[in-house]
């Protein structure tokens, strides 16, 4: 149901009342969703900042990204907004925007520059109306391979350049009696395994036709179906236990020696950062096919208010976030790398090195599927790619046919 049945006038006003009256208790509730070990290290960051700057950050964390901003929509609609709120890079707030739900930061972002210094997908992913409605906070690349190399080195494998090659290697992996893939066997992560896939053995055109376009015809193409049946093989080196196991706890395996290899975004890193392990040492990270990055990341936006000193809290809020000393602490916890391109990343670990060198290349960017599909169809590629992983007598042709009804359901 849209946002618009259920705003109103007095939820607006509630809003502008509630909002000020946070700000005069020198307060600010930031709502986000980092829960797990690297992610509440790297959010610590950014609250022991803004307590230097004289604020007093309060914490409201609430696992698992749909909740979060559930709960976050919720309070700005019921008229008791916190001061500030997390979502991911791209079209989750849109409703909120068009319901004069956020407020702009235009002004601090002119002011800061952020045009000159933030990668252009994610600028145009935070803008609305020619507006920044969002400050960006990082730039997650979402579709590394994590591999523990004791594992692969006791196995004399290496790390796999294509797809074909991680299911051979995989093979190999799991006849000396180790998991080959650690999987977060949700639906999410099952879509983030595929997503992976799509981009890595089918490319960033048909990545960009199947979540921008929504292309039947590509989605109908030999090569869409030559992913999925990629995909599909990859199913036979996941573990039994997979089904709904977190993402992390799959990270643990990795980090564990249990398990050799994992999908994942960047902010996986932190689990290894977190248990005390060194990219290039316990751990390895690799881009498996075209060597492209799909990039999106962590945003943070503002509640509307009338109240001045509310504004103020969030514009000290927006220049903490986005301190050049606060950037490199908070990614180096959390995995990601600073989504500004103007601080130096030399000292941070060589998997956030790797990243920054893809991106150096535009060509190598290739838009998160939160920066280019609208909610209603990555929840129905989703609904179907998880029937599909769960499914292993769906041939895959069958599959085709569900995606192709989500993009026709989807206009």
């Amino acid at each position: 149901m849209s946002l618009k049945s259920h705003v109103s006038a007095f939820a607006v006003a509630a809003l502008f009342a509630s909002s000020g009256a946070s700000a005069q208790q020198a307060k600010a509730e930031v709502m986000h969703w980092w829960t797990s070990a690297g992610e509440s290290a790297a959010v610590k960051v950014f609250a022991d900042a803004f307590a230097k700057s004289g604020g007093t950050w309060v914490d409201n964390a609430i696992a698992g990204g749909p909740n979060a901003r559930a709960a976050a929509i919720n309070r700005m609609v019921g008229g008791n907004p916190p001061t500030m709120a997390q979502f991911n890079t791209g079209k989750q707030y849109d409703e909120l925007v068009a319901n004069d739900l956020l407020r702009d930061v235009e002004a601090l972002a002119q002011a800061g520059k952020w045009r000159e210094v933030m990668p252009k997908p994610i600028v145009e992913a935070s803008l609305r109306n020619g507006k920044f409605y969002a400050v960006p906070v990082n730039v997650h690349g979402q579709n590394w391979l994590f591999y523990n190399t004791k594992v692969f080195a006791d196995a004399g494998v290496e790390p796999p350049k294509t797809f074909p090659e991680l299911i051979e290697t995989g093979e190999k992996l799991k006849a000396k009696g180790v998991i080959p893939l650690a999987l977060g066997g949700q639906p999410n992560w099952e879509h983030n395994l595929f997503r992976a896939v799509l981009v890595g053995h089918g490319g960033a055109d048909l990545f960009r036709k199947t979540y921008g376009a929504r292309d039947q015809a590509a989605a109908k193409s030999a090569k869409f179906k030559e992913v999925a049946e990629v995909f599909g093989k990859m199913r036979a080196l996941v573990d039994p236990a997979s089904p709904g196991r977190n993402w992390n706890d799959a990270a643990s395996l990795v980090i564990t020696s249990k398990a050799a290899m994992h999908f994942n975004g960047d902010w996986a890193k932190g689990e290894f950062v977190a248990a005390g392990q060194s990219a290039g040492k316990e751990y390895g990270c690799t881009l498996v096919g075209e060597g492209r990055l799909v990039i999106g990341g962590d945003v943070f936006v503002f509640p509307a208010t009338k109240d001045k000193a509310a504004a103020e809290a969030q514009d000290k809020l927006a220049a903490v976030l986005l301190d050049p000393a606060t950037q490199l602490e908070f990614n180096r916890k959390k995995g990601s790398i600073p989504v500004r391109l103007d601080v130096d990343v030399s000292s941070m670990d060589v998997c956030a090195q790797k990243s920054r060198q893809v991106l150096a290349d535009p060509q190598n960017q290739v838009e998160a599927m939160e920066l280019l599909s609208p909610p209603n169809f990555s929840g129905a590629m989703q609904d179907a790619v998880t029937q599909y992983w769960n499914n292993a007598g769906m041939p895959a042709d069958t599959f085709v046919e569900k995606v192709v009804a989500a993009m026709r359901d989807a206009g």
